[in-house]
């Protein structure tokens, strides 16, 4: 540790603080255990899962639909894919509802239903990284592991005054919490310092006056600018042509994409790829389309939407077709089509032609 961050002589007493503070502020979660509670295990996992680049607000309800549905491990592994898939709509990133199934379906297997509890063992599942490792490891079965997302993070850097910009920082902020990291009750601390960052030492307005480190912080003065964050580069655009089939009973030709890859294993109407720098040639869309196709026409405006590492423009083109669809793509009737495990931009797709195509 470096000296200037030495924190083996403040370390007890701030433990001792931020307990104290939980056992009096903690909040309230469908998924965390009440005090004096064993944790369940897959709930803390499940929730963990949710929780990645998602907030609690939003996750309240579907962790509580999905244990309504699949109380448990066993019962998540005998789950269809695409029903899962279909109620993690709204959730994004549709990889970890994916790996959440494999995981499931390996735990089930290997495991007769019953997670690993060391961090070591919990990173060979699907889907579980270092966070979330260490998150089930110390919330569900009280090992001692740094739990570090960017609520901790927050706090580290403002605690510590660190001003080396992220993602540059990373390192040195795990260092960090884990040296704060206590022997007794981890899980608790963990989930006190995530409170913490969450509803005090939060990225706007920090609440300074009431925190229990704050005697202790030493970037306080300047709280509301760390972390400091590296410039972010522009994100590039890239367009495509998404194609709004019907068949002569008005029902909508969907396919379902690869299982690797951007929104895998998700059901779509036809694309072509999405390319950055591409002229879209809406003169030779017949070329691109995926069955042959009469009346191809183009929808007015465009379908927007915003990707972690690029924008896209979809430009919508309707027509009829006649005949089967093949192997890899099917009818489905329009008012049928919230059943289907059809992720945000597909939605919007859907939305824009049957408002604009007339």
């Amino acid at each position: 540790m470096n000296k200037k961050h030495d924190t083996s002589i403040l370390a007890g007493p701030r433990q001792a603080a931020i307990l104290a503070w939980y056992d009096r502020h903690r909040r309230a979660m469908p998924w965390r255990a009440l005090p004096g509670d064993t944790p369940n295990p897959y709930h803390v996992w499940l929730s963990e899962i949710m929780l990645q680049q998602t907030t609690v607000a939003t996750v309240g309800p579907y962790f509580r639909r999905f244990i309504e549905r699949w109380p448990d491990m066993k019962a998540l592994a005998r789950a269809d894919l695409d029903e899962v898939l279909h109620a993690w709509q709204g959730l994004g990133y549709y990889a970890r509802a994916r790996n959440l199934h494999r995981c499931a379906m390996v735990v089930a297997s290997e495991r007769d239903g019953i997670l690993p509890d060391t961090e070591s063992d919990l990173l060979t599942l699907p889907g579980v990284g270092r966070y979330t490792a260490a998150a089930v490891a110390s919330i569900a079965f009280n090992r001692r592991a740094a739990v570090v997302d960017g609520n901790v993070e927050r706090v580290m850097a403002r605690m510590f005054r660190v001003l080396a910009p992220l993602p540059d920082a990373k390192p040195e902020l795990y260092a960090l919490a884990e040296s704060l990291t206590p022997d007794n009750r981890p899980g608790d601390y963990a989930q006190a310092v995530m409170d913490l960052g969450a509803t005090v030492c939060t990225p706007r307005n920090p609440q300074c006056l009431i925190c229990p480190w704050s005697d202790s912080c030493t970037g306080r003065d300047i709280a509301a600018e760390l972390p400091r964050r590296a410039p972010k580069k522009a994100r590039p655009l890239r367009r495509g042509i998404a194609f709004w089939l019907t068949n002569t009973d008005g029902a909508v030709l969907l396919r379902r994409r690869p299982e690797k890859g951007l929104l895998g294993g998700m059901t779509e109407v036809p694309s072509t790829d999405w390319r950055e720098d591409t002229k879209i040639d809406i003169e030779n869309a017949h070329k691109s389309a995926p069955l042959p196709v009469q009346d191809l026409k183009p929808v007015p405006g465009l379908v927007e939407h915003g990707f972690t590492h690029f924008r896209l423009e979809l430009t919508v083109v309707s027509g009829t077709v006649a005949g089967d669809t093949g192997n890899e793509m099917y009818w489905c009737p329009v008012d049928r089509l919230g059943e289907q495990a059809l992720p945000t931009l597909i939605k919007k797709v859907v939305r824009h032609a049957q408002e604009n195509d007339r």
